[in-house]
């Protein structure tokens, strides 16, 4: 039997990439001059992170709703990136590169 989590390996693999490159932005987007105007990037760039990670974890475990939380995941990495290519930091710009993979393969998986 192939194991749960090997069958959305390259929607795992794009979630994790896009967690960790939002929580870096969020991180880096506190310590900018400017960081009273990035709060929503902030804000989001947290909640795509979360989401992507949950979202890992019902994928490994095969739940049924899976497909359900890709796709909201997909929805938020997606808004996530539009804000992020408001700034041109390369922090930003890795963010937005992730999310808009991240977005793609839980497209694939939730179809």
């Amino acid at each position: 039997m192939r194991e749960l989590h090997a069958v959305h390996q390259s929607c795992i693999d794009a979630c994790l990439k896009c967690a960790v490159e939002c929580h870096h932005c969020a991180t880096a987007c506190v310590g900018e001059p400017d960081a009273q105007n990035r709060q929503k990037c902030i804000q989001i760039c947290f909640d795509c992170s979360q989401l992507c990670l949950l979202s890992i974890q019902f994928m490994a475990r095969g739940s049924s709703y899976a497909k359900a939380l890709c796709e909201l995941c997909a929805q938020v990495c997606e808004a996530c990136a539009a804000e992020c290519e408001s700034f041109n930091d390369e922090h930003c710009k890795r963010c937005a590169e992730a999310c808009r993979k991240c977005a793609e393969e839980c497209r694939k998986m939730a179809a």
